[in-house]
């Protein structure tokens, strides 16, 4: 037998190896697509933090909204918190839901940071933020005028990926 033939699985694998690193690097490493895009934002019934009062899916349609998911114990959602409060300003409509947190804590965060939300959720158990997918805060829904969810963002919301989400919640005014 040929000993150049004992070569051949080796090349093989070598060869199969090259097409595998290569393909590794192909990936887009900073999006997590949602099955939500394009599907209507999730029914809920919860309270909000500011005063207890219950809402529904109906009370963010509309209009285009973003919905931030965000809670005291995330140090990014502090980082996010002034562009936030800037976007607020500039008329864009926010909606916040307070993932898995403690509502005292999440009240006196507003009265120290500012509060940049028409309203808070109250989302302790965190069952909306479950139906949304959420992997961790903070994450940012960009939602149409009939509610559905046409983006979904996940980190911190700052002016530099604003710039790309702002074309798409222009397109939905």
């Amino acid at each position: 037998m040929n000993r150049s033939l004992l070569f051949i699985p080796l090349g093989i694998f070598v060869l199969m190896a090259v097409v595998f690193w290569i393909g590794l690097g192909q990936e887009d490493k900073t999006s997590l697509p949602s099955p939500l895009i394009d599907h209507p934002f999730p029914e809920f019934s919860l309270t909000v933090l500011e005063d207890s009062r219950a809402v529904t899916k109906a009370d963010i349609v509309g209009a285009p909204a973003l919905v931030n998911v965000w809670a005291t114990w995330c140090p990014t959602c502090k980082q996010e918190h002034t562009f936030l409060n800037e976007l607020a300003s500039q008329g864009v409509r926010i909606f916040g839901i307070n993932y898995k947190d403690n509502d005292e804590k999440a009240k006196d965060w507003l009265m120290s940071f500012g509060n940049p939300y028409i309203w808070n959720l109250s989302d302790p158990n965190g069952q909306l933020g479950l139906e949304l997918g959420v992997y961790g805060a903070p994450e940012t829904f960009l939602v149409d005028s009939k509610g559905i969810i046409r983006a979904k963002h996940i980190g911190d919301l700052n002016p530099k990926v604003w710039q790309t989400l702002k074309l798409q919640f222009e397109a939905m005014e």
